[in-house]
């Protein structure tokens, strides 16, 4: 199951990559039409936003691709004694994956939480073992199962 969420994950990514590129072309292309006019201010200004826009859509390109090397460093055979970077968790309130902040996903029928190890219920589950129990909202719940 692991491999699965991962490559679920590779391709979400993929697209999140492809899309700020496409939208980060765009606007520098709309940002180079405009210094094409001769309206003053008017250009100077939509030029302006058309960078803002460009460097926006850069940031979010960059942090797919950050996130898709930390990903790549993963191997989905191994099997963690501890909860750490790459582990798929079953616990009392469902199954988490320890990776990048993606949210809830569907594989192979079974909903699965990816986190990263930074968001609250990765920093709660970092470092468990199977057997240990950890408070959430309020609720106790065990980790079942580590992969």
């Amino acid at each position: 199951m692991k491999q699965e969420v991962i490559d679920y994950i590779k391709n979400q990514l993929e697209e999140r990559m492809q899309a700020a590129w496409g939208a980060m072309q765009a606007a520098q292309a709309s940002a180079n039409e405009e210094s094409k006019s001769s309206a003053g201010d008017k250009y100077e200004t939509a030029r302006a936003m058309g960078q803002l826009d460009r460097d926006m859509y850069a940031r979010q390109y960059e942090q797919a691709r950050q996130e898709r090397v930390l990903l790549e460093r993963i191997d989905p055979q191994h099997t963690p004694q501890h909860v750490s970077l790459g582990a798929l968790v079953h616990t009392s309130m469902g199954i988490f994956f320890i990776a990048v902040s993606l949210g809830s996903i569907k594989v192979v029928g079974e909903a699965v939480m990816v986190v990263s190890a930074q968001s609250p219920i990765g920093a709660l589950l970092m470092g468990k073992v199977v057997g240990d129990s950890f408070d959430f909202r309020g609720k106790k719940h065990q980790i079942q199962q580590i992969a």
